[in-house]
């Protein structure tokens, strides 16, 4: 009888899914494996370092270029290669690099990259495709290392907790602002429209400001101001030991004479006066502030307004200069000084003229006047070597301006008076010859009294109809020469489109009260009266303005207001652009959230 015994199949020959057997799986799970990981371990093997710089066109080139940097060693001892900033993290994406990078491989198997010349010659195209991934990315492999979140504002410096802030609050990303940090920066080759469209906020990238930065934020600013009240209590104390000295000396002096020293009703004695005055102010009555100044080179509005400034973009909305640079007045100004600002910011070093230095500014008022002391040390004198003498004006040993303008005048409620400094004034780089000046048009309308030392004097932007700010196919930056019509400079006028400025020279004692339009015009000692000495080495200046005037081209300075304020101290017969200027502050009459608080005698 024939056996019809079913025969059951083995283990190995049972039927899976898509009729795959148990043996037809395993193999091709072993063999997946053994593929996987060898396509992995290859993958990953192109993925260090050495293996990027392993031709000799990326070894010789941007790996120079980033060995310098603080990505390749730094304090920590954190080192980001080359796979940590090219490279995404995540399998997919990582794998989609690897296929666009496969273009470049090509590139350098047909010798489109295989010289340094040529290597050079394209990247700027190479650096286009790295911003614009990273910016599509939000920066996708820059927060690998670093984190928004992470970041504590105590251990930066102002200028970057207010950007980072800013980036949380507005959509910036890394690659917006750190461009060229670890190979050479090629972000000049961008059109100014190009720039504008790859560095834009997008608002898909804002965050909230987590709690532990703003934390971070109190306890930077809590222990700054206290750093600062410290300083000025050790100033005050400095002093008043200086001032009662003074004071003992004159006492004793007029002892020895046989003359007696009588102190005015509340006068305390660190605030005895030295000499003679005909302003009569109560000194102890008015609020004291500290404000340093600092040598500015060829900056200009153009400057600030140009793509070399990196914080264009904060200060055209509206961020004030200080904001920023509030706690780095004495770098920026020791780094220009010394021609070592990586700005390029001063052709004509003054070897020993000091960067910066601070300036006390006493403020107070009564009914019909304000006061204002301005105090500062005499600085050591420093020759020009490119004037015969050393001295720019001999003639006066120190002079001093300061301006206001109300928020009529563009840009004045962040930078102060530094709207009216321009590349093409006197002195600056870009200013005109006197023949062009003589033989133009605007002769007829603007003074520019073309002797030596003078021509385009300061000015406001809303002048003029333009403002040159790119330089483009060898344009000299600035406006002068695009004055606008009578009628709208007429109609600026009546706007209080204009900077009031008040200017003390303190050898010729020359007082100059005026403004700044199209032009500086001043008219000599009209709303204002100004003392000055330089004692025990320390210059003090006393200026009385009127609060209110009639006069065209003056402030007029009400309670309740505040105004923008800005001041210059030409030291050591300095003149033109070689002075020390302030950023820009706020003016007002017993308000304690302005910089300057003039205070009811």
């Amino acid at each position: 009888m024939a056996n019809n015994t079913f025969l059951k199949p083995s283990f190995w020959s049972r039927r899976l899914i898509l009729g795959t057997t148990v043996s037809g799986a395993v193999i091709f799970f072993i063999v997946g494996i053994v593929f996987w990981g060898g396509f992995n371990t290859a993958m990953e093997a192109t993925n260090t370092t050495e293996f990027c710089i392993g031709c000799h066109e990326m070894e010789a080139n941007v790996y120079q270029e980033y060995k310098p940097s603080i990505h390749f060693s730094n304090r920590t001892g954190v080192r980001a290669g080359c796979p940590d900033c090219h490279v995404p993290k995540p399998w997919i994406h990582k794998v989609v690099r690897k296929i666009q990078a496969s273009k470049e491989v090509f590139s350098w198997l047909t010798g489109k990259l295989d010289t340094k010349e040529k290597f050079n010659e394209h990247r700027f195209e190479l650096a286009q495709s790295v911003w614009h991934a990273m910016k599509s990315t939000d920066s996708r492999e820059c927060r690998n290392c670093h984190n928004f979140e992470s970041m504590n504002p105590e251990f930066q410096k102002p200028r970057a907790r207010k950007q980072h802030l800013n980036a949380f609050e507005t959509g910036q990303t890394c690659i917006d602002c750190h461009k060229g940090i670890a190979h050479n920066d090629v972000r000049d080759k961008l059109s100014e429209e190009e720039l504008e469209e790859l560095e834009a906020p997008n608002p898909e990238y804002i965050r909230e400001v987590p709690q532990a930065y703003r934390d971070g934020l109190a306890r930077v600013e809590a222990k700054e101001a206290a750093a600062k009240a410290e300083l000025k209590a050790e100033k005050v104390a400095e002093k008043a030991k200086t001032e009662q000295k003074i004071a003992d000396a004159v006492a004793q002096a007029l002892a020895s004479s046989g003359a007696s020293a009588v102190k005015d009703k509340g006068t305390t004695a660190s605030a005895a006066p030295t000499a003679a005055s005909s302003i009569n102010v109560d000194w102890t009555k008015a609020k004291s502030t500290d404000i340093g100044v600092f040598y500015p080179g060829t900056a200009s509005l153009e400057w600030i307004l140009g793509r070399k400034h990196g914080g264009k973009r904060a200060f055209t909305k509206g961020d004030r200069c200080i904001e920023c640079h509030g706690e780095e007045i004495a770098d920026i100004g020791n780094n220009i000084v010394s021609g070592e600002s990586e700005k390029d910011l001063e052709p004509n070093v003054i070897p020993g003229k000091r960067g910066s230095f601070d300036v006390t500014i006493d403020a107070t008022h009564d009914s019909d006047n304000l006061y204002l002391r301005f105090s500062w040390p005499e600085g050591e004198h420093a020759a020009v070597p490119f004037v015969e003498g050393g001295k720019m004006d001999p003639e006066n040993p120190m002079k001093i301006a300061f301006m206001l303008a109300t928020d009529d005048v563009e840009y004045a409620d962040r930078a102060g008076c530094w709207g009216t400094c321009h590349a093409d004034a006197n002195s600056m780089p870009f200013a005109p010859d006197a023949d062009t000046l003589k033989g133009s048009d605007l002769a007829k309308r603007l003074d520019f009294n073309t002797v030596p030392g003078t021509g385009v004097t300061k000015y406001l932007k809303g002048s003029r109809t333009k403002l040159e700010l790119k330089g483009r196919r060898g344009k000299a930056l600035g406006g002068w020469d695009k004055l606008k019509d009578e009628a709208d400079i007429k109609a600026a006028q009546e706007a209080n489109q204009f900077m009031d400025i008040v200017r003390y020279k303190s050898g010729t004692k020359e007082v100059e009260d005026g403004q700044i339009l199209a032009q500086r015009d001043m008219h000599k000692g009209v709303g204002a009266t100004v003392e000055a000495s330089l004692k025990g080495g320390t210059w003090s200046v006393i200026i009385k303005r009127k609060l209110k005037s009639d006069s065209a081209g003056d402030v007029s300075i009400e309670a309740g207001k505040v105004y923008n304020f800005g001041f210059a101290i030409h030291d050591d017969y300095s003149s033109a652009r070689y002075h020390h200027v302030s950023f820009g502050y706020k003016l007002a009459l017993d308000n304690a959230d302005a910089e300057i608080n003039a205070t009811k005698q």
